[in-house]
Order: structure tokens, then C-alpha cells, then sequence
């Protein structure tokens, strides 16, 4: 039964200059409540701060995971500063817009955290990719140093960068249409699910030489690891997205699921992908 506020080719002309006023009814799917054209701050906030060196507001979404897992696979080393209070920052009630969190991160997404090991000069620090690298790079643990080995530490930071610029691709676009807008339309999921296919290609090439993503050794284990795996990994394990493994057919990328399932079991992980947030208005 065709949608009577779908819009197809032959129905729907561009208008020469968008406005949020022409949107259609069911234009956002799920997120059309919080979803606008601006940005900055919506109302006034105070987050919560504890008491450890380091402050994440957060929500246990695949970009959340990342960081949970770095920081718990520092604590399972008994990393000294790497302790950590975490809050959950609720994306459905707009907790991203709220002012202290804008404060941190101006486009409103989720993960934040700030350093405050130095009280006098926090640091505040926005985008996985951007946390994960401090963070290794601050207690040089999970990324190669250029001085044991150049060409390790340019394989892991290609690595992440991949991921950074693939994943909008598998969640703004194929996890958007398959999983999330107000109806289903062929040509875009066709097109996100071919491209989220190919990037499993990429990686299952890649996987069938390597045990981790810069090479063959526990050691090598690194934040490239963990960045792919929070997207790719609980995609093909059958964690994101209703019946999407299937979909996609994530069976046949059998160097990804290895890889994926070696590093589900791994304890920090265990944890992170279900940690315990706390809330930032508590009752």
C-alpha cells in the first residue's frame, strides 16, 4: 500500500531555496521531534560533575560505545588517571541541546567529555575519533608510537579516519532508511545498503591477513579496533538494527565475524557495551 505522504520522482519538485516550513508531515522518522536546521543551545543546563579525572556525557549508542570500551580496557590495566564518572545525555528528550553540553560540544552530539586532571585548564573534547585518540595518546596505551613503529601508527590512524568517514554512511544512511524512517523507500536503501556492503568487503579482505586491524599480536589491538568494531562489529553480530545482519548477509564476511566475536569477548567490552550511566538530572 503506497504512503499517501510518500513522494516520488514524478510527485515531488525541489523548491528553488529549502525551508524547514516545507517539510513533509512524516519528514524525520524517528528523530523528527529533535531534528532542525540550527544549532546552539535550546534551554539552560547545569551537567553534573564528579569526582574523577575524567567526565563523559554520553548515551550507549555505537559512537558512545567507543569510548566506553576505551576507557574500560585503561581501567582493566589499572591505569592510573583514566578513572571516570559517566552520564547518559538522553538524545530523545534533548538532553545534546541542553547549554552545558553545547558548552563542550557545539554540534550537539553525542560523545562529550572533558578532562579535568589539570582543574585549572579542562579540557573539553568532542567527536569519538577525536576521544579516542586523545586518550590513547595521553596514557600511550592502544595506538603505535611513531617511535616503535611508523608504519603501525599510520595504518591504525588511517584506520580510524576510515571509520570516521564510513559510518555516516551505515547509520545516517543505511541504519536512517532501513531502520528508522516513517516509510520504506527502495532507491535509498538500495544505494546505503550497497555501499555498507562494500565497507564489510573492505574490512573482510582486509581481516582474512590480520587478527586486529594493525596486525596479528594482542598488542596490536589498538583504537582502531575498538572504533570499527562499535559499528561494524555489532552490525554483523546481529546488535544494530532489527534483522539487519540478515539483510545484509553478514554471515558470508566470515573474517569480520571472527574478528568481531574475539573482541565481544573480550572482558572491558563485555562491560562497556551495557555500562551504567548515570543520570545528569537525577530525581
Amino acid at each position: 500500500m503506497t504512503n499517501p505522504n510518500q513522494s516520488t520522482a514524478s510527485t515531488y519538485t525541489p523548491p528553488k531555496v529549502w525551508s524547514q516550513e516545507a517539510l513533509a508531515k512524516d519528514h524525520g522518522g524517528k528523530f523528527s521531534s529533535t531534528n532542525r536546521p540550527t544549532a546552539g543551545a535550546r534551554h539552560e543546563q547545569i551537567l553534573p560533575i564528579g569526582d574523577k579525572p575524567l567526565q563523559l556525557y554520553s548515551l550507549n549508542t555505537p559512537n558512545g560505545v567507543k569510548v566506553n570500551i576505551l576507557l574500560e580496557e585503561l581501567a582493566e590495566l589499572g591505569i592510573k588517571g583514566a578513572e571516570y564518572d559517566a552520564y547518559k545525555v538522553n538524545i530523545m528528550e534533548g538532553d545534546q541541546f541542553g547549554s552545558d553540553f553545547v558548552a563542550i560540544n557545539p554540534n550537539s552530539k553525542i560523545p562529550a567529555l572533558v578532562d579535568y586532571s589539570n582543574k585549572e585548564k579542562p579540557v573539553k573534547l568532542f567527536e569519538s575519533g577525536a576521544i579516542l585518540m586523545y586518550l590513547a595518546e595521553k596514557f600511550e596505551r592502544f595506538i603505535p608510537l611513531v617511535s616503535a613503529d611508523p608504519q603501525k601508527r599510520a595504518d591504525c590512524l588511517s584506520w580510524v579516519m576510515w571509520q570516521m568517514g564510513s559510518a555516516p554512511y551505515l547509520g545516517g544512511g543505511f541504519g536512517h532508511f532501513y531502520a528508522y524512517a516513517p516509510y520504506p523507500m527502495q532507491y535509498p536503501i538500495d544505494r546505503f545498503t550497497m555501499e555498507t556492503k562494500r565497507q564489510l568487503d573492505v574490512l573482510n579482505q582486509h581481516l582474512a591477513n590480520h587478527n586486529y586491524m594493525t596486525g596479528n599480536g594482542e598488542e596490536d589491538y589498538s583504537i582502531a579496533d575498538i572504533i570499527i568494531w562499535a559499528w561494524y562489529g555489532q552490525l554483523v553480530l546481529g546488535n544494530l538494527y532489527e534483522n539487519a545482519a540478515t539483510f545484509l548477509d553478514a554471515s558470508s564476511y566470515s573474517h569480520v565475524q571472527r574478528w568481531a566475536k574475539n573482541i565481544a569477548d573480550r572482558p572491558a567490552v563485555k562491560r562497556a557495551v551495557d555500562l551504567e550511566l548515570k543520570p545528569i538530572n537525577p530525581a
